[in-house]
């Protein structure tokens, strides 16, 4: 049965705001690194926000308009949302490794290119093909974000196939499998409203990332953990943030494939990038502007074709 045009392109709001609150969450992430690590600042989101995202799949639970039976979950879907929950645990492990290689910026480049693997791993594994439009916003807006996070200065010709450069294509990689596993999960609960699906997702997603990783550091680095239980009030607002965030996106998987909500989701890195840029007043160079212009183009070709 075909969605109403309004539910149809419910998904584009929805990536919006997951946008606006991932950039939100990001900044209190980063408060939390001095103190607790990138890791411990990354499981501050997974775990504090587990109860935000209980609160919300109560509410729509109780809620008349919202309110349906607790899904059937069954073996494929938990196997599609570890996918999911596991891909962007390694995304953020190997950037953290190119991180330390000398031409990370390249890495950070090449990590970009994940709404591109989303296109292809998609097709393969989920049979959702883009069409040639997609593909081409697909295309000008990666440009446009690879443009973005290039240095202001040259790179040596090796630093393209570098130790860095293979890392950054790694977490993209593993962003692109979490895309999928996530839209590969929400896939297989046909019949289920779409806003039910993402509160489950979320509420499953973030326990499950929160075992993993807690369980990790509590082995490697546990004041990793004692670090963030310290600092719960900026906890609670990166828990608050992420939580939102990851509501927007697996609602939007719920409506629209992998490769859109990937894609349309690059916004974000235009919201970051303009407020750094307006925190440290800095002009945006040519090349920077051409960049927003591709990233910008891109979109509205998405949103319109």
């Amino acid at each position: 049965m075909p969605l109403s045009p309004f539910i149809a392109w419910a998904w584009v709001p929805l990536v919006l705001w997951a946008a606006l609150a991932q950039t939100a969450r990001n900044a209190a992430q980063r408060s939390l690194v001095a103190q607790a690590g990138t890791l411990g600042a990354t499981l501050s989101r997974f775990l504090y926000g587990i109860p935000f995202a209980g609160l919300w799949l109560m509410l729509l639970h109780a809620l008349p308009v919202t309110r349906g039976p607790v899904p059937e979950f069954h073996t494929a879907y938990v196997g599609w949302l570890m996918l999911g929950a596991i891909g962007q645990l390694t995304a953020t492990a190997t950037m953290l490794v190119a991180m330390r290689e000398r031409h990370f910026v390249i890495g950070a480049a090449y990590s970009k290119t994940d709404a591109l693997q989303v296109a292809l791993f998609a097709s393969v594994f989920l049979h959702e093909l883009p069409g040639w439009w997609t593909t081409a916003a697909i295309a000008v807006a990666t440009c446009g974000v690879i443009l973005l996070s290039l240095p202001k200065r040259g790179v040596e010709t090796g630093a393209w196939i570098s130790r860095a450069a293979w890392y950054g294509l790694a977490s993209g990689a593993g962003f692109a499998f979490s895309a999928v596993g996530y839209r590969g999960a929400a896939l297989e609960l046909q019949g289920t409203p779409a806003w039910l699906i993402g509160a489950w997702g979320v509420f499953w997603a973030q326990l499950a990332q929160s075992v993993i990783l807690g369980g990790w550091l509590a082995w490697r680095a546990p004041a990793s953990i004692l670090a963030i239980v310290r600092e719960r009030k900026k906890s609670l607002i990166a828990g608050l943030a992420g939580a939102l965030a990851s509501i927007g996106w697996f609602t939007a998987f719920a409506l629209t494939s992998a490769a859109n909500v990937r894609t349309l989701g690059m916004v974000e890195v235009v919201f970051s990038y303009l407020v750094s840029r307006r925190l440290m007043q800095e002009m945006l160079s040519p090349a920077e502007q051409f960049g927003l212009l591709l990233v910008a183009t891109g979109l509205v070709v998405l949103c319109l074709r």
